[in-house]
């Protein structure tokens, strides 16, 4: 063994969080050991609330620490205008972007037979009933361009077809199979703005 077994340790877990190697692994686990006593304490504090005290939002599921985020909160978003996307980190993407005033649903996945994921598999039904209280309401579908993102789309716009929902997508510009989450702000700011109107 080339670390002492404490070392090795606090490098494998770093190597569990996504796009970290051995390397960087290996930086942060040496750059953790010079930090204070205090500052690892508060740090571990951090890690331990973190898991124990943020949840999905009630309403969209975002991550939040109170039963409602504060973005459904706010009285001064568009609740007419809901972004649909796979995961709450799309989130974060869209509020860095700085320009949508509308509220967000989070899926929690994609629909995906070959995985064995069907629609009552991930948070369409809630979505179905936020729609059902409003008036004139616009789904943006931001969903990747890949078969789970066609194919969760085709189904949302089969359930909406008959109920005087307005869908539009992302516009066509981004990549083949994109994370929303990887994407620059201008990017994702352009595909919001020439988003596309697929059913009203």
């Amino acid at each position: 063994m080339i670390y002492p077994e404490l070392l090795q340790k606090l490098i494998d877990y770093y190597k569990k969080l996504p796009t970290v190697g051995e390397k960087s692994a290996e930086r942060m686990a040496l750059a953790t050991l010079n930090f204070k006593k205090e500052d690892i304490e508060s740090f571990a504090k951090v890690l331990v609330d973190s898991k124990e005290n943020l949840k999905q939002c009630k309403i969209c599921g975002n991550l939040t620490e109170n039963e409602i985020c504060h973005i459904c909160e706010n009285e001064n978003r568009n609740k007419n205008l809901i972004c649909v996307i796979e995961d709450y980190k799309s989130v974060f993407s869209f509020e860095k972007a700085g320009r949508y005033n509308g509220v967000y649903h989070v899926l929690n996945g994609l629909i995906s037979p070959m995985d064995s994921i069907g629609p009552d598999d991930i948070n369409i039904s809630s979505l179905v009933k936020r729609v059902e209280n409003l008036e004139n309401p616009e789904l943006i579908l931001a969903l990747k361009s890949s078969i789970e993102g066609e194919t969760t789309t085709m189904y949302i716009k089969k359930i909406f077809e008959k109920k005087n929902v307005k869908i539009s997508r992302l516009s066509y510009g981004l990549p083949m199979g994109a994370e929303i989450d990887y994407l620059d702000i201008i990017t994702l700011d352009k595909a919001l703005e020439d988003r596309k109107i697929i059913s009203e």
